[in-house]
């Protein structure tokens, strides 16, 4: 993980939320400077491109999970199990409160201009899928797991299932007559819902318990 400074982290919080809002080719560098309270010169200096400012989003961010799940594998603390339902959780959390950065991922993915960071999303799949292998192979040993699980469609229903119950909320929200709540009830209550619901999943993905 790259060590960014708090200058730089600022500068890249501010392009997170105008490329997320505006788009990456409707968001200029001066757009960025403005937001940010700084000159342009400084977003050259640090990042050199638009382009690489945009890679550096995705570098602080993967960086981060990256190291989140590193530590989750070596927890002994922690059952197999728990640490499958700490993913779920802190998964939910984290898109709940960066759906800036999940719109970029998302429309970068879609749109396939950027091939920088389609290999940087691409190698962060790959590695998480490699990490969380490890953590069914801790639980194949121990007897928790079944020995057939199909990693990738399993990060799948995980990834799919909180992105699409994000951008629907609200009609899941009219849906469920939760109109009456507040906006933080009621993310607290998605968030209680979409938990137990994707653990269901998981359980009956790694267990032979449908």
């Amino acid at each position: 993980m790259i060590d960014f400074n708090e200058k730089q982290l600022q500068i890249i919080e501010t392009s997170e939320r105008l490329f997320a809002q505006k788009g990456f080719d409707a968001t200029s560098v001066r757009d960025i400077a403005e937001e940010a309270g700084i000159n342009v010169a400084m977003i050259s200096y640090y990042f050199g491109s638009k382009e690489k400012l945009m890679e550096a989003v995705f570098e602080a961010k993967i960086g981060k999970v990256q190291m989140r799940v590193e530590a989750l594998l070596k927890d002994e603390s922690l059952l197999p199990f728990e640490k499958m339902y700490t993913l779920i959780d802190e998964h939910i959390e984290r898109v709940m409160h960066s759906q800036h950065f999940y719109r970029i991922m998302i429309s970068e993915q879609l749109t396939n201009k950027n091939p920088a960071i389609l290999q940087t999303v691409k190698q962060l799949k790959v590695r998480n899928a490699e990490l969380i292998s490890e953590i069914i192979k801790e639980g194949q040993q121990k007897g928790f797991f079944k020995k057939k699980v199909d990693v990738v469609l399993m990060l799948n229903t995980l990834l799919g299932t909180v992105w699409q119950s994000i951008i629907s909320k609200e009609h899941y929200r009219e849906f469920t007559n939760s109109q009456l709540l507040s906006n933080e009830e009621y993310e607290n209550q998605l968030k209680k819902k979409l938990s137990t619901h994707i653990k269901t999943l998981f359980k009956a993905i790694l267990t032979n318990e449908a």
